[in-house]
């Protein structure tokens, strides 16, 4: 391959790290072109690229685009799943794939964010549960102490009111009471002004 040639390819592989949202790299050694076209067929269902690459180019790119730790999973025949939706579903496509074609082995990749996975770490990916289920998990954990949270404003109102009532009832009694203890003198002065009329009237 001529050197603008080879400039170029580098120059598209580095653009295709840039531009995906995770890349999976596998190799394919012992894969028929009819499996291959099976696992290509596979993964273009879930958006995702798959391309054969030579190694030299690949590590040059993945050099310039700063993922130095992806070099050592390129060895041996190198095919790389470049994905631009849900890392996982491709992830799911090669499992499956590499359990009918055993000779298909994914070696690991780089996620979003330039998180470099292992190939342990990429089985692990392939076993999560779909997008829409965690998707549906979250929405429900994030109800749960919304619910929660209401519950216990509803406790604090009804605790509020009773409070309220309370301090009513007794600025009620305070109210009262002045009243009373009015009438309380004006009872005992009157009881005291009976006692001394009766006294004078027996002297």
């Amino acid at each position: 391959m001529a050197r603008p040639e080879k400039e170029a390819a580098v120059a598209d592989i580095a653009r295709r790290f840039r531009e995906s949202d995770a890349a999976l790299l596998t190799e394919y050694r012992g894969l028929s072109v009819a499996e291959m076209a099976e696992v290509r067929g596979a993964l273009r269902a879930v958006d995702a690229d798959y391309r054969v690459l030579k190694n030299t180019l690949a590590r040059i790119a993945v050099r310039e685009v700063g993922l130095d730790e992806l070099v050592e999973q390129l060895q041996g025949p190198t095919a790389i799943a470049f994905v631009r939706g849900d890392a996982v579903e491709a992830a799911r496509a090669l499992d499956q794939a590499a359990g009918r074609f055993p000779f298909l082995a994914v070696k690991g990749g780089v996620l979003r964010g330039g998180r470099v996975i292992d190939a342990e770490q990429a089985r692990r990916l392939a076993r999560l549960e779909p997008r829409e289920v965690l998707l549906a998990r979250i929405a429900m954990m994030l109800n749960q102490p919304a619910q929660r949270t209401a519950n216990v404003l509803a406790s604090l109102l009804r605790d509020l009111g009773s409070m309220l009532a309370q301090v009513l009832e007794a600025k009620r009694d305070e109210q009262a009471a002045p009243q009373t203890t009015a009438n309380e003198q004006s009872d005992a002065a009157q009881a005291a002004s009976g006692t001394e009329q009766a006294s004078q009237e027996e002297e």
